[in-house]
């Protein structure tokens, strides 16, 4: 054998082998452009095997023919393998087609969503159930993922779920919905699904119900004037044991129950004073900002038609990704939030509680202090205190630390009608005397967590609060997770007129004139060397030929 034989025969070799590691899935390989590596597990994912101490297995139940349409399956296939290659042989997976199975009733026993798919085949259209879900098993523990079609949240849905199997702790959240004309099935319906998607158990609490000492996190969305001492009490108590909570509250109340959007400020029952004494105050004030959205409605012309409305209403403040506060796990790779009559909070902070604003308003933004003026029939009004009272606004907030009990030297409150035999005036615990570290989250307004979020498409919403949920989890790492998604900015970023109108310009400018030109100037240039070119060979070849 020849020693070109033998250098053949040896790369030849090394190429088998990788393919072999190729097709095993032992060997990975991932070009991963993206600014935040969203396609690239997180170091808590690759390290994940460390605490499984037993094996877990997931499989994931996709249609053969699935594969054959869309790409997505195998992108989902591909993260699974890439958590089983890095699990040291802790997680197992397996792809398996439900209907070659026969196991299409027993996954949707499961919950399995099966959905139907039009493809066409030999000029011929026709409708296909298809399968995409994961189940997750663990001992005798069992998560499912009944559709699964992206992998933008696949890698948080895979670890925060096998994290919570193994450490036996469920992913539970209470929410407390404080304002009597609101309703959690009805009007918090899309942040009801979302905490559910993202495996979180919801736990709806009453107000002045009891609030478990090892309830992980708590929402209290609204209640300014329905929650009295008794429950605040409970609330209270529960930050003094540790517990962690979500403040969604205004100080002026917007009748958007009734339509009329008419506004005045709220008659407190406590509540804003007891977010004071934590460091937070709730101005009573409402925030407007030229950042704004848009709003549409139906007006009655003098003729008595009815017109349709599209205008620009700067109670609808579009919170941008640049004011949001990178350097905090809630805010990091923020797209922004839709804020709807939004009060605009101050910081007071007592001692051993940290504080950071969460995100703020543009330095365009003001505030209406007096005769609270939200129609916009009557927009001439609404700039009225916006000499006094430009400038930037904080909208959101967090705190961490200690926090004062706001009954601090107060008996427990009793009432008067709720002494029974079955119900004795000292069931409320005692306050607890040394408390324990806890974090909050204030957000001036209650509206962008209802499904409002309809009006201007705010998904982006639903994405914070489920951040803020994980926070206030204390799971910091899985927040890592959810901040390598990738970026998704407005469409509407620039609301400015002018701003916009300028940036129209130029781009006119830049692709009808100024790319143009350029082109034409590279042609020319190109041109002109290629023409000098061929004279310098006409010439030299004359040269040559004993012509001059």
């Amino acid at each position: 054998m020849t020693k070109r034989q033998t250098t053949i025969i040896t790369f030849l070799s090394v190429i088998v082998f990788i393919l072999c590691f190729l097709v095993t899935h032992r060997l990975w390989f991932r070009l991963d452009l993206t600014k935040t590596k969203a396609y690239t597990i997180s170091k808590v994912s690759r390290n994940l095997y460390t605490e499984i101490p037993d094996y877990v297995n997931i499989t994931y139940f996709l249609s053969d023919r699935l594969k054959t349409i869309v790409p997505m399956p195998g992108e989902i296939e591909d993260t699974l393998r890439e958590f089983a290659a890095f699990s040291k042989g802790k997680i197992r997976v397996t792809v398996r087609d439900p209907i070659k199975a026969g196991l299409s009733s027993a996954l949707e026993e499961l919950g399995f969503q099966p959905r139907q798919v039009q493809t066409v085949e030999k000029d011929q259209a026709s409708f296909i159930t298809v399968y995409s879900g994961i189940v997750i098993e663990y001992l005798d523990k069992m998560e499912v993922l009944p559709w699964v079609i992206s992998t933008d949240t696949l890698e948080y849905d895979i670890t925060s779920r096998i994290r919570s199997m193994v450490m036996d702790v469920e992913r539970r959240i209470g929410v407390i919905v404080g304002d009597s004309f609101r309703n959690w099935r009805e009007d918090f319906t899309y942040l009801n699904q979302v905490l559910a998607e993202a495996g979180y158990r919801v736990r709806l609490i009453n107000p002045g119900d009891e609030i478990p000492d090892n309830l992980p996190a708590l929402f209290v969305l609204g209640g300014v004037e329905d929650m009295d001492i008794f429950a605040l009490y409970r609330i209270d108590r529960y930050i003094r044991q540790g517990g962690k909570i979500l403040f969604a509250v205004k100080g002026i109340y917007v009748d958007t129950a009734g339509g009329s959007i008419a506004a005045r400020r709220q008659q407190d029952q406590g509540l804003l004073d007891m977010l004071a004494s934590y460091g937070v105050i709730v101005r009573p004030e409402l925030a407007l900002d030229r950042n704004a959205l848009t709003l549409q409605y139906q007006t009655m012309l003098a003729s008595g038609a009815v017109q349709l409305r599209i205008v620009r209403y700067p109670f609808w403040i579009g919170v941008s990704a640049e004011n949001g506060n990178r350097e905090h796990p809630v805010s990091a790779n923020f797209s922004g939030l839709d804020l709807y009559w939004a009060s605009p909070l101050e910081i007071n902070a007592p001692a051993q509680v940290q504080t950071s604003v969460l995100f703020t308003s543009t330095n365009q933004a003001w505030s209406m202090v007096n005769s609270f003026n939200t129609n916009p029939e009557i927009s001439y009004l609404f700039e009225r205190d916006a000499n006094e009272t430009r400038g930037v606004k904080i909208l959101g907030a967090s705190l961490s630390g200690i926090f004062p009990s706001f009954f601090q030297g107060a008996p427990k409150p009793a009432r008067e009608d709720w002494y029974t035999d079955e119900y004795p005036q000292d069931e409320l615990p005692d306050m607890p005397l040394n408390a324990i570290p806890s974090r909050i989250i204030v957000v001036g307004d209650t509206d962008f967590a209802t499904n409002m979020i309809n009006a201007s498409g705010a998904s982006y919403n639903l994405e914070f609060l489920l951040r803020a949920a994980d926070w206030l989890a204390s799971d910091d790492d899985i927040i890592s997770i959810r901040n390598k998604l990738p970026y998704i900015g407005r469409f509407d970023k620039i609301k400015d007129e002018e701003t916009r109108a300028s940036y129209m310009r130029f781009s006119q400018i830049l692709n009808i004139g100024i790319v143009p030109f350029f082109v034409i100037l590279a042609g020319m240039i190109i041109a002109s060397k290629r023409r000098s070119r061929i004279i310098a060979e006409i010439k030299s070849a004359k040269e040559a030929a004993g012509d001059i």
